[in-house]
């Protein structure tokens, strides 16, 4: 089930409004922790900040505790900490999505309800009662589909709808990056004056992903565009593109907006960013969480939304406002 914005602005009020209620009877103080896909990402900081303003709203004290890296080797054992916590309720952005499966499982058989945010479990698409990983009670998140098809018509339209192209992504396993690699993909199945290229993968290492965009260059002289599926994987191939003497000419579509993308663009090195909202999935992953443990019913699914950044509007307000924040 996937909400469009003004379904997911009537979420909201509607939330706040049973919330309000539902506080005002029970007069308990609930806790909720955020597990992150990694804690110094700006991504995730701007989540954090959403959640924060949520919990403020509802009275909720919110639990912060992720590892340094998007790894589901580490983010396993934050987990079991965090569940030997006791929360009232976990938000999580899992790491792998068949890995921390089981890890998952173990909160819920805790009774602890537990809600993803940004990536998903085994399909992401829950309480089906069918399969290992439907436990959760709602995924909230951008639309990553959604998102790579945007960003394939953004660079479809930098490169005057012909050339070569290539998805710079981080490794396969990872839900939301495999969703955002299979809109472009789709999408690009539009445009048959665009040839797409086989996908490089870089382990989220910039390095890696400018080296590979190198490579790419050398096989393909006549390459026009390349989409980072991620933060590291667009700022490596942008690298790559500069350090090639290619800039400007073999355009670059990123996924993710941090406050050094400003600069990026202003400079010429990407040509277009795809910002996600994450501040809204961390407001309405709270909302959720709280509405759930005072006994309203909640969306298995809510989506959010994206803005299209490039040098024509990034010092708009209205565009620069959903700059992830530091």
């Amino acid at each position: 089930m996937k909400k469009t914005m003004t379904a997911v602005a009537a979420l909201a009020l509607g939330l706040s409004a049973m919330i309000g209620a539902a506080g005002a009877q029970t007069g308990k103080k609930y806790t909720i922790a955020l597990i992150p896909g990694l804690t110094t990402d700006a991504f995730y900081i701007t989540m954090r900040k959403g959640a924060e303003a949520a919990a403020k709203v509802v009275g909720a004290d919110l639990v912060f505790q992720g590892a340094p890296e998007f790894n589901p080797v580490q983010q396993a054992p934050v987990l079991d900490a965090v569940i030997a916590r006791k929360p009232d309720a976990i938000l999580i952005a899992p790491t792998d999505k068949t890995q921390l499966v089981q890890p998952l499982k173990k909160a819920a058989d805790a009774g602890i309800p537990v809600i993803t945010v940004d990536t998903f479990i085994g399909t992401g698409i829950y309480q089906t009662g069918q399969g290992d990983a439907d436990f959760p009670l709602s995924y909230i998140a951008s639309d990553n589909v959604l998102g790579g098809k945007i960003a394939a018509r953004a660079l479809a339209k930098a490169i005057g709808d012909k050339g070569k192209v290539y998805v710079s992504n981080v490794e396969p396993g990872v839900s939301t990056t495999d969703q955002r690699e299979q809109g472009f993909k789709d999408e690009m199945k539009s445009h048959p004056g665009i040839q797409v290229l086989q996908t490089q993968f870089n382990d989220d290492d910039a390095n890696k992903a400018a080296s590979q965009m190198q490579s790419v260059f050398a096989r393909n002289s006549d390459l026009a565009g390349v989409f980072g599926a991620n933060l590291f994987s667009a700022l490596g191939a942008a690298n790559g593109v500069q350090q090639a003497g290619q800039t400007g000419k073999v355009k670059v579509v990123a996924f993710d907006a941090p406050t050094s993308m400003v600069d990026n663009i202003k400079s010429g090195l990407i040509d277009v960013a795809i910002a996600q909202h994450p501040a809204e999935i961390g407001y309405f992953g709270v909302m959720s969480a709280y509405a759930h443990l005072t006994g309203q019913s909640i969306p298995i699914a809510i989506g959010t939304g994206f803005t299209e950044m490039d040098k024509s509007n990034i010092d708009k307000p209205e565009i620069a406002q959903f700059i992830y924040k530091n």
